[in-house]
């Protein structure tokens, strides 16, 4: 009960910051002036899902006068925009209302899970508290706008926990929805093979029985089957066997232009870009170099081990695929483990600092990226 009062308050506060961010934003592609709170929670990518949701997918890419293909709803997944479809078909409710209300429950959902993952390993007291960085982080005002990332994140903390309880087979279906609501199938297949070669590491003090052995590698391979498979559906809908690849690439083109992607050369990329060269890789290098030192920690010990791996595996995934921008914000928000190690220090002095700052750098995050400004180049 105490996790669910934490979230509603939080998402009180995040209300309170986006209805005065409404009511002063001008008219923007997506809204006229002054909009209401749920046409204002549906900017952004809600309008792509949205176009998924009642149109679907093209069936022929877009291409621009550079003979590229320019940004598309082959980008977005599924699972978030069919699920809004299907309960506005079945309830009558109007999609700007279900989408925050889906996302709302989500939200719910994943901070419950949340305090169950910390409590593995972390005292109710410090739990507790990385449950309100949970709820009041920068990012946060994802878990009430028309965004796949609150589903995404109740889902992937659901993954986790059955993860560490060795509930194998109960991985199946969700690592399947949870791959068609956000690219993660890769990702969570790395962390997963980091967990088998742990188990068999320490396998002389801690059993790893046969048919284990084989659950966590068919739900690996299951997961790399089904990170590739909206590759090749986006083929076999398209014709194009790169359709989903270069709809992905087109969000970087208007930075750095149009390019094949090239596995960890991305943020070398935008490096360069945002700071110049060779500052940018400098700069990279050592951020790298830091997350690992961080990472080597004895706070970062204090959180369960398989949680560890799955902030390595995803990290190693963002800076396999993506290109550093705006969006980055957004997606760090399943590095979530982390808050654990940021709600150790007990001082009261300490948190509350921490709290003013979580709640000041939210209500920067919507001013920078989710209010409009003109010609806006810096999406959520």
């Amino acid at each position: 009960m105490t996790v669910l009062l934490i979230y509603v308050a939080a998402r009180a506060a995040t209300t309170i910051m986006l209805l005065v961010l409404a009511s002063v934003q001008g008219k923007n592609p997506w809204t006229a002036a002054q909009p209401s709170y749920w046409d204002y929670a549906s900017i952004w990518d809600g309008t792509w899902y949205k176009i998924i949701a009642y149109w679907g997918y093209p069936s022929t890419l877009p291409i621009g006068t550079s003979g590229h293909v320019e940004q598309n709803a082959w980008a977005f997944l599924p699972g978030y925009p069919f699920l809004i479809r299907g309960l506005t078909t079945v309830t009558g409710v109007p999609w700007e209302y279900m989408t925050v209300f889906v996302s709302l429950v989500c939200g719910a959902g994943a901070a419950l899970v949340f305090y169950k993952l910390m409590r593995l390993t972390l005292p109710q007291g410090t739990s507790m508290f990385a449950v309100l960085l949970f709820c009041i982080a920068p990012v946060s005002p994802m878990f009430q706008v028309a965004y796949a990332e609150s589903m995404y994140l109740f889902l992937l903390m659901v993954a986790l926990y059955l993860l560490v309880r060795r509930k194998y087979v109960w991985l199946f279906p969700v690592v399947l929805v949870m791959s068609f609501t956000r690219p993660s199938g890769l990702a969570f297949a790395l962390a997963l093979g980091f967990h088998i070669v742990h188990r068999w590491w320490i396998r002389e003090r801690e059993p790893f029985p046969l048919r284990e052995r084989v659950l966590s590698i068919a739900v690996t391979v299951f997961s790399i089957v089904v990170g590739l498979l909206w590759t090749v559906i986006a083929w076999a809908a398209t014709g194009y066997s790169q359709a989903y690849t270069e709809t992905e690439l087109a969000w970087r083109a208007a930075y750095i232009g149009y390019s094949h992607l090239v596995p960890f050369a991305s943020w070398i990329q935008g490096g360069n870009w945002w700071l110049g060269v060779p500052t940018g890789a400098v700069v990279v290098v050592l951020l790298v170099l830091a997350f690992g030192l961080f990472m080597a920690t004895r706070g970062v010990r204090r959180i369960a081990l398989d949680l560890r791996l799955w902030v390595i595996a995803y990290a190693l995934y963002l800076l396999a695929v993506f290109f550093p921008q705006s969006s980055i914000f957004r997606l760090l928000m399943p590095l979530f483990p982390l808050l654990g190690v940021v709600a150790l220090p007990k001082s009261r002095i300490y948190r509350t600092i921490i709290v003013i700052v979580f709640l000041a750098a939210q209500w920067g995050w919507l001013l920078i990226c989710w209010g409009v400004d003109g010609s806006d180049w810096t999406p959520p």
